[in-house]
């Protein structure tokens, strides 16, 4: 018997939670790369005592700086909610995901607050070289800080480290260097970061393109185009690398979110990759695309670096493909079931203190052949309709497209802004089709970058922790009224926090031009 679940409560959760950190995610990828831009200058400026580098890195500075602090409120309302409305996920996986959050904020948060007030305030108050210092660990400590949650978050797609105790009924890490070092959180966190640098490069770029435009701080601009686009090029063709890795660990790890993101329906050797198309709904509900135009047998070659492997797609997944040892969802879902049985078992011999059978079911759930055939596939037991297993393929489907095609034209954006400032030139002042491109590629790095955020978080649904709890499981048992309450408080608040920045943003450019 199936547990029915509110999945009114369930949407509404997921909702609240994807608005929070949406609008987290607008703040964070700019501090990942800023303060590095920003150390760089001021690097500049102690090595070469100019002054003006010295103004040009408090500008950015103050930028920063309020980025900074609205990003703070709501990361921290974000992680309040892991306890309020997901509080069965935080049961059942407190002891390994408390652990890398406990980390960031005891190391990476607090040593990241300690140099940014030694970077804002410290200004003449200390040698230049300990200013400097402070600088750039300011710009370490967040990368750090992102680095611990994004572990957490990795190890959500890929649990490795830990073993479940059926006492418990906890997962409890056994392995701290297994998560840290677990192949999806390198990949997510050099991607992330990476991602973040090349945000901040276009940030930059398109700032000072404004400034350009208005023929106000001319060598502020040209200058700070220059670092932006070296440093967000050089971030742009690591992405790349990057991404490549994280292609193939989706294929690894969540074959179905690469099916989704591609909308194949069936696989193939030498699968080639959409450039884009449109979708049909196939008569279990779900969609999948059909290409319009298709690179042939790369999307083998950038999933498992062969030309000719075999892609799995959303029907082999669903309905097994025994050639290809790919188990059916069906006897997935048996399985499963089969775990949270005899887990439910254990419950009623200790319950009625049966020692021996809870002796025995105990020794059950240590067995390595049950562990790898039975509870690997223990949230699948939760599922009576296997198209739920399918994440929405359109979106992840154009928002993979969306985030690889705004890649692309930044290293172009680069490679044009070097080109036009290079030493003892501006070219760039006489371009203004290129001054304008830079000032709406902001929005569209912004655009890319929760694009990114989409495909990662929507493509593996509906799943909380890959395989081991669905997300309707994690949820808190509360009033739904409650869920939709807060979910228009936080709306409201977000917004105007996130208009607040942007006012005060324009505030602080507008000012500059003037001075």
């Amino acid at each position: 018997m199936v547990e029915q679940f509110d999945l009114s409560l369930v949407d509404w959760s997921r909702a609240q939670f994807a608005m929070t950190a949406m609008y987290h995610w607008i703040f964070v990828p700019l501090t990942l790369g800023i303060t590095f831009i920003i150390a760089i200058m001021e690097t500049i400026y102690v090595r070469s005592g100019d002054e003006k580098w010295k103004t040009y890195t408090k500008f950015w500075m103050k930028l920063f700086g309020i980025n900074f602090a609205i990003g703070v409120a709501t990361g921290l309302i974000l992680e309040f909610e892991f306890g309020t409305n997901w509080s069965n996920y935080s049961w059942f996986v407190g002891d390994i995901f408390g652990a890398p959050l406990a980390v960031e904020g005891i190391m990476a948060f607090f040593m990241e607050s300690t140099f940014i007030a030694v970077m804002f305030f410290g200004w003449d108050k200390v040698s230049k070289r300990l200013h400097l210092t402070s600088s750039w660990l300011t710009a370490v400590g967040a990368n750090l800080s992102a680095l611990w949650i994004l572990v957490a978050n990795a190890w959500m797609q890929n649990p490795v480290g830990m073993e479940f105790n059926p006492l418990t009924a906890r997962n409890e890490m056994v392995d701290f260097w297994a998560v840290l070092f677990n192949p999806v959180a390198i990949s997510k966190f050099t991607h992330t970061m990476l991602s973040g640098f090349e945000l901040a490069a276009v940030f930059v770029i398109g700032v000072s393109s404004w400034f350009l435009l208005r023929g106000k701080q001319k060598e502020m601009a040209l200058k700070s185009i220059r670092i932006a686009s070296i440093f967000g090029f050089f971030s742009a063709i690591l992405v790349v690398g990057t991404g490549d890795l994280s292609a193939k660990h989706v294929a690894q790890y969540q074959p179905m979110k690469l099916a989704a993101m591609e909308g194949l329906a069936e696989g193939s050797e030498g699968q080639g990759l959409a450039i884009m198309g449109h979708f049909t709904e196939t008569d279990e509900g779900y969609k999948v695309a059909i290409p319009w135009v298709e690179l042939p047998k790369a999307l083998s070659f950038l999933s498992y670096g062969d030309f000719d492997a075999y892609v799995a797609g959303i029907n082999d997944l669903l309905d097994g493909n025994e050639a290809q040892g790919i188990l059916s969802a069906d006897e997935k879902i048996m399985r499963g079931r089969y775990a949270i049985e005899q887990l439910k078992a254990l419950k009623a011999a200790e319950k009625i203190g049966d020692e021996a059978e809870v002796e025995r079911l105990t020794a059950l759930f240590a067995d390595e052949d049950f562990k790898r055939d039975y509870f690997s596939y223990f949230g699948y037991g939760y599922f009576s309709d296997k198209s739920e297993l399918v994440p929405n393929v359109p979106m992840n489907f154009y928002a993979f497209r969306i985030m690889v095609g705004a890649g692309t034209w930044f290293v172009l954006l680069f490679a044009l802004s070097f080109w036009f400032t290079r030493k003892g030139q501006d070219l760039l002042s006489e371009k203004k089709w290129m001054l304008h491109a830079g000032v709406w590629s902001v929005l569209l790095a912004y655009i890319a970058s929760m694009s990114g955020w989409i495909v990662a978080e929507v493509g593996r649904q509906p799943w909380v922790i890959q395989g081991l709890m669905p997300t309707k499981v994690a949820v808190t048992n509360l009033e739904t009224a409650a869920v939709q309450t807060t979910f228009f408080i936080f709306l409201a608040l977000f917004t105007v926090l996130l208009i607040a920045e942007v006012r005060i943003m324009l505030t602080q450019i507008k000012k500059a031009q003037h001075q």
